[in-house]
């Protein structure tokens, strides 16, 4: 470094540190009284080094170049200043152990050096160099350890910033698809009381019309039977015995009776209609037994976007978090349990590298995972059944397994899994379980590894 920044610092004439540079309109830099001498007798003024000429006779002072200058021979001076005897002018070759300090081959023999100990510059610069490094390596690694953790902090908050957007995006989708049901269902039941508003309408508005037309004929008999009875009684006497045929000849209408049902059914559109609405809005929901916690997955795992399905893929850069599995191809469960009996099913399908079972809350979770998990899965082609307190166990399945139920009885020390298509028993652990469990799930496959949802039930008709 030192040779290369007095090489730049020098001047092409005189191959000497500059004193009081100039610059060309070329940019080349020179001592004022080189470039003067160099154009000495010359025609015109050039630039020594490209030959490109210019029309100034005086040219420029570049400070920042003298600057710098100074400042290289200020510290070049200081330097041999230092590897030089103070008292004798000869180089300081030689380490004094009783003064602990530098001293020259004159010194050696001075009277202040009188059967002191020495030992060669090089050799006790070295040993320090040694002792000094012992102490710098542990600073090193913990300055090495504090910027790895300083930017795993600073991709874990970019990480924060993102999983906040995708789940922001994921809640508002969600909410979308139950606000879309909850219109189409608004939708749907005011179109039903609107189509019995209009039935019932046009129903009372054919049976006014009906007792309209039977009104009009009864009035106009009863003013004619009321006009003989007004007239002579001559008159009447004559005209009887036709307005009595007219009379006797028109039979009496049924008495009207008020319709039956005409009124809107209130009941049946407002009835329980929240719990109706939430029963029917069984269709568009779902419920999964357990739900993965995408920050334990490895990151070579896609956690799917409702927290249900695992697929190995491309190694994701994600954070080094505390909870995260960085050496297996799995993922855990985001509830724990440490009491009484859980079941979830899971949907292996065509993966021909998976695991299920339970993880151990105080499982190791960085590098290689020797105990704490009970796991039942399929490896290299054979169905094997792994705990920590005995070796794989190599199970025969008759069929191959595509949906496998797990149970798990924390209290009774139980763990089994079911084919449920064939409806049959695998294999169960029976352990004493002293610590919270969390559904474990490791997938090496292209092909997805899912839990499946369960159909909610609902507990009364309305």
């Amino acid at each position: 470094m030192s040779f290369r920044a007095e090489e730049n610092l020098t001047c092409p004439v005189c191959q000497d540190i500059f004193n009081e540079p100039v610059i060309l309109t070329c940019s080349h830099s020179f001592c004022r009284d080189c470039v003067q001498t160099w154009w000495r007798g010359k025609p015109s003024h050039e630039c020594p080094v490209c030959k490109e000429k210019t029309l100034l006779s005086d040219p420029p002072r570049n400070l920042a170049l003298k600057n710098l200058c100074e400042s290289f021979l200020l510290e070049r001076d200081s330097k041999r200043s230092e590897s030089v005897c103070g008292l004798h002018g000869e180089k300081l070759k030689l380490f004094c152990l009783d003064h602990q300090q530098p001293v020259c081959v004159v010194c050696l023999h001075s009277e202040t050096h009188k059967d002191h100990g020495f030992r060669p510059v090089d050799e006790v610069a070295q040993n320090r160099r040694d002792e000094l490094q012992r102490h710098l390596t542990p600073l090193q690694g913990k300055l090495t350890l504090c910027q790895r953790v300083r930017a795993n902090c600073e991709q874990t908050a970019e990480h924060v910033e993102v999983q906040a957007r995708r789940t922001e995006g994921e809640m508002k989708r969600q909410f979308e698809k139950l606000h879309r049901f909850l219109r189409e269902e608004e939708e749907a039941r005011i179109g039903a009381l609107r189509e019995e508003e209009e039935l019932k309408s046009r129903t009372m508005k054919e049976k006014t019309e009906a007792l309209g037309r039977e009104i009009a004929a009864l009035s106009h008999a009863v003013r004619a039977a009321e006009e003989e009875l007004r007239a002579e009684d001559v008159s009447f006497l004559l005209n009887y015995p036709a307005a009595e045929e007219r009379l006797r000849r028109r039979p009496l209408p049924d008495d009207p009776q008020p319709l039956s049902g005409a009124l809107i059914d209130v009941a049946k559109h407002l009835g329980n209609l929240t719990f109706n609405i939430w029963n029917a809005m069984r269709e568009v929901v779902s419920y999964a037994p357990v739900i993965l916690d995408p920050n334990t997955a490895n990151p070579e795992l896609a956690v799917s976007e409702d927290l249900t399905g695992v697929t190995h893929g491309e190694r994701q850069k994600l954070p080094e978090n505390p909870e995260r599995i960085d050496y297996h191809r799995s993922v855990l469960g985001s509830e724990g349990f440490d009491s009484g009996t859980r079941s979830w099913e899971v949907e292996v399908g065509d993966s021909a590298s998976w695991f299920l079972g339970v993880a151990a809350e105080s499982v190791q979770r960085k590098g290689h995972i020797h105990s704490g998990i009970w796991r039942l899965g399929l490896s290299n082609g054979q169905y094997k059944a792994c705990s920590p307190s005995a070796p794989a166990v190599v199970l025969t399945a008759k069929a191959k397994l595509r949906r496998v139920g797990v149970h798990l009885d924390w209290d009774g020390g139980n763990l089994s899994f079911y084919d449920l298509d064939a409806d049959a028993h695998v294999h169960t652990f029976t352990h004493t379980f002293a610590e919270k469990l969390f559904p474990y799930v490791s997938n090496s496959d292209e092909f997805p590894v899912r839990i499946l949802n369960e159909v909610l039930a609902v507990p009364f008709a309305p």
